[in-house]
């Protein structure tokens, strides 16, 4: 049969670089989702403690050490600004607030004489000021409101803030989120993607004034779209490839000398939003600064790069979120002067806090022999439901909280009720969520009652001890 022009995606934008269109997208998701984001996904640090707590414990060390050192050379060398004033920590992007406030409470528990944390400063920086105020009101950062400041602007340009005045910066899970390019060669020259949104015939059908609707989505005018039918899950992109236009990317020359390395017609994430933040960084950390910090998924093997298969990106809600091309970011930042860059899997550096292995509440559900796409929804929700009833048998969190764990809707309504109530029946302080990390030990402890439930102890095991996903969630480190 043949369609009508109607029945056709509608155009809603013209074709523009993907970074423009992702950061026109962001400010739309956060505007009309930005309440509901863990509907679309989690971080390591919405809910989970055990990141905040490893860089607490990495932060407080760091300062002891520098300041042990400062003191034995204080008859040569004059004190440095962070001696004689406040610590600042800067978060670049808070989410919900609780790496915030699990990072000082365990840094005040850390700091039994008192020499670190009553200097601290934690300043959050968002240019979404709900986001910020939803961060602040998290119930754990109350005991902690005179060491607290936020920020409202740009993670990449932040104002008010002077030049060498920082002495630690963190972003979790950031830097996906941040715009970036998709380049390729071609023949002599790179290329980039070029993209523009269309939704489906129906929904322009059912617009009751598309123009409006039009003028609304170009201005990013949230209070309008709220009053349209939903439209991000509808999102259907056109894609082509241009020529890079370079008076608007910069690090040219690192860019074209990284892509030597890539063959042709392979697509690679170029992130220029994380070479901004990098940028950022350089200006506001003092010279002996504790350093910045970067959390996310990514690769800096070049193999995985070259692979034109490889994931460069997902969308949740509508939402772009982009790998992290980490050898491209250590080239920009050796580029930008800094001085140390290093990489590492982010559980190593979870598990090396804890002198042990540590693997996600994720990792240990995917080694069930159950696990798979064939589980409907439902009865991923009793795999998980059952597997954290069994761990918080020996598990106990340092916080009391309520797991958020929404149902899935598609359950019989008996086993939905049985659902419900081993929901309820999850103490207060286990497992705080399914974005969560789990101890070697813990496992062991709970070994029996995994097996009940048909775990298998030899593939926890492997799995514990396994090297690390092509593409895995990293710590990135700079100073």
């Amino acid at each position: 049969m043949l369609q009508t022009i109607d029945d056709l995606p509608q155009p809603i934008g013209e074709f523009k670089p993907l970074d423009q269109w992702q950061a026109h997208l962001n400010r739309i998701f956060y505007g009309l989702r930005g309440n509901k984001v863990r509907s679309y996904y989690q971080t390591f640090a919405s809910a989970d403690y055990r990141l905040a707590h490893a860089l607490a414990v990495d932060y407080y060390e760091k300062v002891v050490k520098r300041e042990k050192a400062a003191n034995r050379q204080s008859s040569t060398v004059g004190p440095t600004a962070n001696d004689e004033s406040r610590l600042t920590v800067m978060e670049l992007g808070p989410g919900n607030g609780n790496l915030a406030a699990c990072f000082l409470c365990h840094l005040k528990a850390l700091d039994r004489e008192g020499r670190v944390y009553p200097r601290v400063r934690y300043v959050m920086v968002d240019w979404d000021e709900a986001v910020l105020k939803r961060a602040l009101a998290h119930p754990d950062l109350a005991a902690h409101r005179d060491h607290v400041e936020v920020q409202c602007g740009s993670t990449e340009q932040v104002t008010g803030v002077g030049d060498g005045t920082v002495d630690r910066i963190i972003c979790n899970e950031l830097w996906n989120d941040l715009p970036t390019k998709l380049m390729a060669k071609n023949a002599g020259d790179l290329e980039e993607e070029y993209v523009r949104p269309n939704v489906s015939g129906a929904l322009h059908a059912g617009t009751r004034d598309w123009s409006a609707f039009l003028r609304a989505f170009d201005a990013k005018d949230i209070d309008h779209l709220r009053s349209c039918p939903p439209f991000l899950d509808d999102l259907v992109w056109e894609k082509e490839h241009r020529a890079v236009e370079w008076k608007q990317v910069p690090y040219r020359k690192t860019i074209v000398e990284f892509f030597k390395d890539i063959d042709q017609r392979v697509l690679v994430p170029v992130n220029l939003g994380a070479f901004a933040t990098l940028k950022e960084a350089k200006r506001l950390l003092a010279p002996n600064a504790v350093g910045f910090s970067a959390f996310d998924a990514g690769t800096a093997d070049l193999k995985v790069l070259n692979d034109p298969d490889k994931p460069c990106y997902g969308v949740f809600g509508g939402q772009y979120s982009f790998m992290v091309n980490f050898a491209l970011v250590e080239a920009v930042a050796r580029r930008l002067g800094f001085t140390h860059a290093a990489l590492e899997p982010q559980r190593e550096f979870v598990g090396r806090s804890l002198n042990t292995n540590v693997i996600t509440l994720m990792d240990l559900l995917a080694v069930h022999p159950s696990a798979g796409p064939k589980l409907r929804s439902w009865e991923q929700d009793r795999l998980a439901l059952k597997t954290i009833k069994a761990l918080n048998e020996t598990y106990e969190s340092p916080y009391r909280r309520r797991i958020d764990f929404p149902l899935s809707k598609d359950a019989p309504p008996d086993e939905r009720e049985t659902l419900n109530a081993l929901l309820l029946s999850l103490k207060d302080d286990g497992i705080p969520d399914t974005v969560a990390y789990v101890t070697e030990e813990e496992l062991a402890r709970a070994q029996k009652d995994l097996e009940e439930i048909g775990y298998d102890p030899d593939a926890i095991g492997m799995v514990l001890h396994a090297p690390p996903s092509p593409v895995e969630y990293c710590h990135f480190t700079c100073r």
